[in-house]
């Protein structure tokens, strides 16, 4: 496993692109509503990013079409955005924003409410969300890549859902996805421990049913196999000498200069 451990001006720059990719997912926030299709939401982060002097990283990345992803209720990941994907009260949908600033990468989802939607709905999202927070609280000094997926799976396990095993987080850096893979499940692959200056997605998809999930004829969408809800939250983190810095997380926003 050839991880990528960053120096100070490396870091420096992860800093700055993953503030970005928050600001840029929290200004799409701001918008998310009934009404609003999801083609609409690509074109409004695209304008910001652009605007900011970066590129979105997905748009044309293996073919990819859009700038963001746009993932509601049953989609697991990689969701297309579109005219057509109109968002109506009771949805969840996930997006998911990667930004490219001075050649390095910041990647960062959540999963939004539209309206009011149901318990189940709440309840996966919510799960979700803690998931991922538990994943980053696993990363300490002397820890291993495992202890995330174990952290996640037992306490989604626990709710009574189920945890995606197809998709996983990734290093990150001047590369969209390089090592170390993070398996947000109880993974028996490589198991490096962690180092400072380490940088890695976390990104659990947690699911309502199975976590089975079928990749669509378009190549990209992927739904879950028994077409109940999924949930997603993702950051960026870095590997610090006491922890762990959570580089795309809202409250480093304030006082920043996005912080409008």
């Amino acid at each position: 496993m050839a991880i990528d451990i960053k120096g100070p001006a490396e870091i420096d720059a992860m800093r700055e692109t993953s503030l970005l990719a928050a600001a840029t997912l929290r200004m799409a926030s701001t918008h998310i509503k009934a009404g609003m299709s999801t083609e609409r939401l690509d074109q409004l982060c695209k304008e910001y990013i652009l605007d900011h002097k970066a590129i979105p990283a997905p748009l044309n990345y293996r073919g990819f079409p859009k700038s963001i992803c746009t993932s509601i209720n049953e989609v697991v990941c990689h969701g297309i955005p579109s005219s057509s994907d109109v968002l109506k009260d009771g949805d969840i949908v996930n997006v998911d924003v990667t930004t490219i600033l001075n050649g390095f990468h910041g990647d960062t989802s959540r999963t939004f409410y539209v309206g009011d939607p149901d318990a189940t709905a709440r309840h996966v999202t919510e799960v979700a969300r803690t998931s991922l927070d538990l994943g980053i609280q696993a990363v300490k000094p002397g820890g291993r890549i495992r202890d995330i997926g174990a952290a996640i799976e037992d306490y989604a396990h626990a709710e009574g859902f189920s945890v995606v095993r197809d998709y996983c987080g990734h290093g990150i850096g001047r590369e969209f996805h390089t090592d170390p893979q993070i398996a947000h499940y109880r993974f028996r692959g490589p198991n490096p421990r962690f180092r400072p200056g380490m940088t890695f997605t976390i990104e659990p998809m947690v699911n309502v049913g199975t976590w089975r999930v079928q990749l669509m004829d378009d190549g990209w969408t992927v739904k879950t196999v028994d077409r109940k809800l999924s949930a997603q939250f993702e950051h960026t983190i870095l590997v610090s000498e006491t922890g762990v810095e959570v580089l795309t997380d809202w409250a480093r926003l304030e006082g920043s200069r996005y912080d409008c």
